[in-house]
């Protein structure tokens, strides 16, 4: 289907809905004014008043309802996408502590760099293992 020829779907589909809903909270408000007890103009009107806001909160909900199986297909690629990039952020603090990993490779038993030598371990396995299991769970889904 073509981008225009699927924008114009969109578009009539979102008006017809505007209409129909439009209706049916139209359709609503005059059937809770005849069920409204008779206790005066204040009680109509609060009937009314629930009436309306209980069928603007169907209307609502059938909205989120219709948005959410509209973008369920593009969950699950948003989905891997998202393990990705952070995949690739994760990566990152890896690649920069390397270097300081390896200047200080010489005092890794005993010596004056051996501090620097395993909180440098420490960052690079953490953040090592963060990034290759975001990618594996990418690959996985």
């Amino acid at each position: 289907m073509k981008p225009h020829s699927i924008g114009r779907a969109l578009g009539i589909g979102m008006r017809v809905a505007g209409r129909i809903a439009r209706q049916r909270v139209a359709a609503g408000a005059p059937a809770a004014a005849a069920a409204a007890a008779p206790g005066g103009p204040a009680a109509s009107a609060a009937a009314q008043s629930r009436a309306t806001g209980q069928a603007a909160g169907q209307v609502t909900k059938r909205i989120a309802r219709g948005v959410g199986g509209f973008l369920r297909p593009f969950r699950r690629v948003g989905g891997i996408l998202w393990l990705e990039v952070m995949g690739a952020v994760f990566l990152l603090p890896a690649v920069i502590f390397v270097p300081t990993l390896w200047r200080a490779r010489a005092s890794y038993a005993h010596g004056p760099d051996h501090r620097t030598f395993l909180a440098s371990a420490g960052v690079v396995l953490v953040f090592l293992y963060l990034s290759v299991s975001s990618f594996w769970r990418a690959r996985r889904r």
